[in-house]
């Protein structure tokens, strides 16, 4: 097997944002992690179960059924790898790609928030992403319902491009009621995913794609979120990565904007409340 097959068989077989494996594959390669499960000097007990994963996955069926959904398979050896993704803790072992993979090293907005937004938020969402698009800065979200649903609306109304990173695999209409909106996406933006496709979302999954999100970006907003949201894990991924982060404040007896007001107060980003005031903070950093 060449170091593309075996790379391919430990995307299919890893779960994303292992740190262990990541560090691994960081350091040894993938040619000689895989290498290495399959001698035998990693723990056989611990890992029986991925060591035969690896060693019945079939590479051809992998990479057709890569092909049949329409996506590229993506390496750190590719010409389209983003290279902005191995600043983060845990880099992704390989990225599918449905749309166009150039856009992914492009300048680019993050913008997450709440899937339970108010008028206000989505209306935000929108106009930041036109302001953003206006600029020519691409825009990324999550490709979920509320206000990532919105970001890329704006971005396409804008007749701007923009990306979603989803929790799933490409083939996979997660959530459902958007797949017109991520057939809309593909044709000049770009849908990512870290995962094998017929792969479903699950809930962890969601929280390892937001480090994506952060690492694709210059900087990240947040528009609405609620105390606890996976929104501000998003904010947080950022802020590691050194990467602006800014929040827009909302009514303060709003439960969608106590996330948003809780990272103002703890400085952990910076107010806006226009696209001018967040094009001139990042320009500023």
């Amino acid at each position: 097997m060449n170091e593309l097959q075996k790379r391919l068989a430990l995307f299919a077989s890893i779960e994303p944002g292992i740190a262990f494996w990541g560090r691994e594959i960081a350091e040894r390669g993938a040619s000689s992690t895989y290498d290495r499960l399959l001698d035998g000097r990693y723990d056989t007990i611990k890992y029986a179960k991925l060591i035969e994963k690896i060693s019945s996955f079939n590479c051809d069926e992998g990479l057709a059924s890569i092909e049949n959904a329409g996506g590229t398979f993506l390496t750190p050896e590719s010409a389209d790898w983003p290279q902005s993704v191995e600043d983060l803790a845990v880099p992704p072992i390989a990225l599918v790609v449905r749309g166009d993979s150039a856009i992914l090293s492009e300048r680019s907005l993050a913008i997450v928030g709440t899937r339970n937004p108010t008028p206000y938020g989505i209306r935000i969402a929108g106009d930041f992403a036109a302001g953003f698009v206006d600029r020519d800065w691409q825009i990324i979200s999550g490709g979920a319902y509320g206000v990532d649903t919105a970001a890329h609306r704006g971005a396409l109304v804008a007749e701007g491009r923009t990306i979603a990173v989803i929790a799933s695999g490409i083939d996979i209409q997660y959530p459902a009621g958007n797949s017109r909106l991520f057939a809309e996406i593909c044709e000049n933006g770009a849908i990512v995913s870290e995962v094998m496709p017929g792969t479903i979302a699950m809930p962890h999954r969601f929280l390892t794609r937001n480090r994506l999100i952060a690492a694709l970006s210059v900087s990240t907003l947040v528009v609405e979120a609620a105390f606890r949201s996976g929104s501000l894990r998003t904010a947080r991924d950022a802020a590691e990565l050194m990467k602006p982060v800014m929040a827009i404040p909302g009514p303060i007896n709003s439960p969608s904007s106590e996330g948003c007001h809780r990272l103002i107060g703890e400085r952990a980003a910076e107010l806006v409340t226009s696209v001018a005031d967040a094009v001139e903070l990042i320009s500023a950093l």
